[in-house]
């Protein structure tokens, strides 16, 4: 005879809540390489910029704050705040961007008009792109920039399937344009460059031709002239780049000048970590847009290879994910934040290195900015959620 089959005993209400609580592990469990190499890139970046700017912050906070380490906590902070945000929104499944797109535009639009229409809006260094609210102060477009990748992302496929190849493909662009305009108002140049950038990479990875492409090069490049020829600022530091007479070193050509002057002392192997003489109240913008000449004054030649080449290994790691999207909104929002990201790191460089005018662009995961390292550490969030359910076999 053989004995009845036992009931199989009940789990505890202790297991029921430890099997559905989530693991470490779980959290960071991806089925592609892609996820790994884009999370671990951008945490070292994070790491090095967290160091960089303790270093070239110490002097001009000691200065204001009474504190070497006050601009690094801070840093810190928002940093302690972005990481646990971009490994959240890694596990947000695709349908969520859909849902909120036009509510995080419109939300981004709301703060942008704040700025430029109250007396919540700040300036500074003859830019109005902060926002006020108390002792807190945000930069509304570095969130727009994120809201403007995933709403074009989301928009223009739509628009493609709806309209073909007719010029109301460009409909998505409208809210771009507004976007723009609104930042185009606080002065901002760099900031409008990068999302004029963002908009041409998503109609680019949105397959639209050149054709219609050509509207928004001729409208931003319309726009950027008019700002620089009516900025008697801009126009100072475009003559400057040009090779007008340096006539005195205390005007447009200080920064670039210093900044020079800080990268040429680093050598290969650089003064020393936190040995940076630049940072004394010489070069303005240490830590911020230009914290990058002190990366090569204290980390030499070879540490402003190394910052560079992970930013390639960003590039890269970017290009794999969008070769293995499955659908044009993953293609597209990647591409963008790709040139959002990466783009911007590379203009930051050039200006340093005198490639380009200044055009007060921070270096991502590396200067000082709360809002600019929680809305890309964020932006990062996204493309994770994507490259998460990539197989190895797509790439």
């Amino acid at each position: 005879m053989t004995s009845p089959p036992r009931a199989k005993a009940k789990p505890s209400g202790e297991q029921r809540v430890r099997a559905k609580r989530p693991s470490l592990g779980a959290v960071f469990r991806a089925d592609s390489s892609n996820y790994y190499m884009l999370l671990g890139t951008t945490l070292l970046l994070v790491f090095i910029g967290l160091i960089m700017v303790l270093s070239a912050s110490s002097v001009d906070s000691y200065l204001s704050d009474n504190n070497f380490f006050m601009g690094f906590l801070r840093q810190g902070a928002y940093a302690i705040a972005g990481i646990p945000l971009m490994l959240l929104a890694s596990r947000v499944p695709p349908s969520f961007w859909r849902r909120w797109a036009r509510i995080g535009v419109l939300i981004g639009i709301g703060f942008q008009l704040l700025v430029v229409y109250t007396p919540l809006g700040v300036d500074s260094g003859g830019n109005r792109n902060w926002l006020a609210i108390g002792d807190f102060t945000f930069q509304p477009a570095e969130l727009l920039k994120l809201a403007l990748a995933v709403w074009l992302g989301i928009m223009l496929p739509v628009a493609m399937d709806r309209y073909g190849a007719t010029w109301r493909v460009l409909r998505p662009l409208i809210p771009a344009l507004i976007i723009v305009g609104l930042v185009l108002v606080g002065g901002d140049l760099g900031t409008v460059l990068i999302m004029f950038l963002m908009t041409l990479a998503a109609l680019y990875f949105a397959g639209v031709g050149w054709k219609f492409m050509m509207v928004p090069i001729g409208l931003g490049a319309l726009g950027v002239f008019a700002m620089s020829v009516l900025s008697p600022n801009r126009m100072a530091r475009i003559l400057s780049f040009l090779g007008a007479p340096c006539v005195d070193d205390s005007g447009a050509c200080w920064q670039p000048l210093h900044g020079t002057w800080a990268l040429a002392s680093g050598g290969i192997f650089g003064v020393g970590l936190g040995h940076s003489r630049a940072k004394w109240s010489w070069l303005p913008a240490a830590d911020n847009d230009y914290i990058f000449a002190i990366v090569g004054e204290e980390l030499g030649l070879i540490g402003a290879v190394v910052v560079i080449a992970l930013f390639i290994a960003l590039t890269v790691i970017f290009l794999r994910i969008i070769r293995a999207a499955e659908d044009d909104t993953t293609r597209i929002i990647s591409g963008t934040i790709m040139v959002w990201l990466v783009g911007q790191g590379f203009l930051n460089i050039a200006v340093v290195l005198g490639l380009m005018p200044v055009l007060g662009v921070p270096l991502p995961f590396v200067s000082a900015g709360g809002t600019a390292l929680v809305s890309s550490l964020v932006a990062v969030g996204v493309v994770l959620s994507f490259a998460r359910t990539q197989g190895r076999k797509n790439l």
